[in-house]
């Protein structure tokens, strides 16, 4: 089934915890009516998915990999703010904003963005130097982490619906 091929790919390339993790990350985007895009370009080899709402960028996911690495039970996800201040000062509990802010992504010059060396955001109250153009990177994430992700990706969500 077409639609599924992300679940597919999961199913095959991710040891049990990373595959109960991401296939629950999986299963919120679709509940929450995301739109699975595989990678084109430097992408289109990997399995590599945009995740939309409203054809507007709320995540990236990339599976059987961290960065460059090949490892079993590699996964990442990339949250994506689209340059709104969705993040900035949206009042998550401590604990939540604790991992956000652990998996800030700090600029690692790979040159996909248009300010090399990233930017200054604010992220749920806090100020950070040299920020990715995507605001917060998850690698392996475990369930904790995978329910960050959830709230980041409702928070996107709703940025997008308040914009239209």
């Amino acid at each position: 089934m077409p639609g599924l091929e992300i679940e597919k790919s999961i199913g095959e390339v991710l040891g049990m915890d990373a595959r109960q993790n991401a296939l629950e990350l999986v299963g919120y985007l679709r509940a929450n009516e995301m739109q699975f895009e595989r990678g084109t370009g430097y992408w289109e080899d990997k399995l590599y998915w945009m995740i939309k709402y409203k054809d507007e960028y709320v995540c990236f996911i990339l599976l059987n990999g961290l960065e460059d690495k090949t490892e079993a039970e590699g996964w990442t996800v990339w949250s994506d703010d689209s340059g709104s201040h969705g993040f900035a000062d949206f009042p998550l509990d401590e604990r939540m904003r604790e991992i956000a802010w652990k998996h800030v992504d700090v600029c690692a010059h790979c040159g996909s963005c248009k300010n090399p060396g990233g930017t200054r955001k604010r992220i749920f109250g806090k100020a950070f130097d040299n920020v990715c153009i995507t605001a917060m990177k998850f690698e392996n994430p475990d369930a904790e982490a995978v329910e960050c992700v959830k709230k980041i990706a409702e928070i996107r969500k709703n940025d997008i619906l308040k914009n239209q």
